[in-house]
C-alpha cells in the first residue's frame, strides 16, 4: 500500500492528499512526529530540502507535492483527471500550479515564516513580534498574485476537477486567505475558492486539519 508521510494541517501534504481521496486510492497517512525536529525523522532524512509531503510507493520514495500528484496520474490514475490528456492544455495546468505554488502558497508561507524565530527550524517558537517587513512583503507579494489570476481567469478556463491545478489552488487559496483576504472586486477567485472548499477531498482536508487551528501563528479566523 503506497504510504504518504506528513501532517495534516500542512498545505503542501493537503496537495497531495486531495488527488489521493478524489481517485479513493487506498494509502497509509504517516503523522509527523511532533516531538522530534523534521530532520531526524523519515521526510528529513529522504527529502532533499528535508520537508513535507514525501509518498513511498513500493521502491519508489517521490518527494514535492507537484511530482507526487503527476506520480499519482501515471502509476494509480482513477476518475479525477489529474493532469489533462491533451499536452497543450497539460502545459497550461503545470503552469498554474507553479503560479499557486510560488506566488500564491509561498507568500502564504513567507508571512507565517516572519512568525518564527528560525525559519530553518520552526520548532524552535515563535517571534514575540514578527518580522515586519517579511509579513509586509509578503501581503504586497499576495496581492499582486490574487490580481494577476483574476485577469487570467477573466480570459481563461481551468482544467475541469480534481486536476493538479485544484490540489495547488485549494490550499493556496485556502490558507492565504487567512493572511490577506481575497479583495471584494476579485470576483473569479473569491468564487474559485468558495467551490474549492466545497469539494468533497478538500472538504476532508480542511476537517483532518481543523484540530490543529490553534497552531496557526497568525490566530486562524473563526470561519471556513
Amino acid at each position: 500500500m503506497l504510504q504518504l508521510h506528513g501532517h495534516p494541517f500542512s498545505s503542501y501534504c493537503w496537495k497531495a492528499l486531495i488527488p489521493l481521496y478524489a481517485n479513493e486510492t487506498p494509502f497509509e497517512f504517516v503523522m509527523m512526529a511532533g516531538d522530534r525536529p523534521l530532520s531526524e525523522q523519515f521526510c528529513g532524512r529522504v527529502h532533499a530540502g528535508g520537508h513535507i509531503p514525501v509518498l513511498v510507493d513500493g521502491n519508489s520514495v517521490v518527494i514535492e507535492a507537484t511530482s507526487i500528484v503527476e506520480h499519482l496520474a501515471v502509476h494509480h490514475p482513477g476518475p479525477a483527471p489529474l493532469i489533462p490528456t491533451d499536452p497543450a492544455q497539460a502545459v497550461v495546468a503545470r503552469m498554474i500550479d507553479r503560479v499557486f505554488d510560488n506566488y500564491v502558497m509561498g507568500n502564504m508561507q513567507r508571512v507565517v515564516s516572519a512568525y518564527f524565530v528560525n525559519r530553518d527550524k520552526p520548532e524552535l517558537g515563535l517571534r514575540d513580534e514578527p518580522d515586519a517587513a517579511e509579513v509586509a512583503g509578503g501581503k504586497a507579494k499576495l496581492l499582486k498574485a490574487y490580481a494577476w489570476l483574476e485577469q487570467w481567469l477573466s480570459e481563461h478556463d481551468l482544467p475541469p476537477h480534481v486536476s493538479l491545478v485544484t490540489c495547488a489552488a485549494a490550499p493556496s487559496l485556502f490558507y492565504a486567505d487567512w493572511i490577506e483576504r481575497i479583495p471584494a472586486d476579485h470576483h473569479r477567485l473569491t468564487r474559485l475558492r468558495a467551490e474549492l472548499l466545497h469539494l468533497p477531498p478538500v472538504r476532508r482536508c480542511i476537517e483532518d486539519a481543523r484540530p490543529y487551528r490553534p497552531f496557526f501563528p497568525l490566530g486562524a479566523p473563526d470561519r471556513d
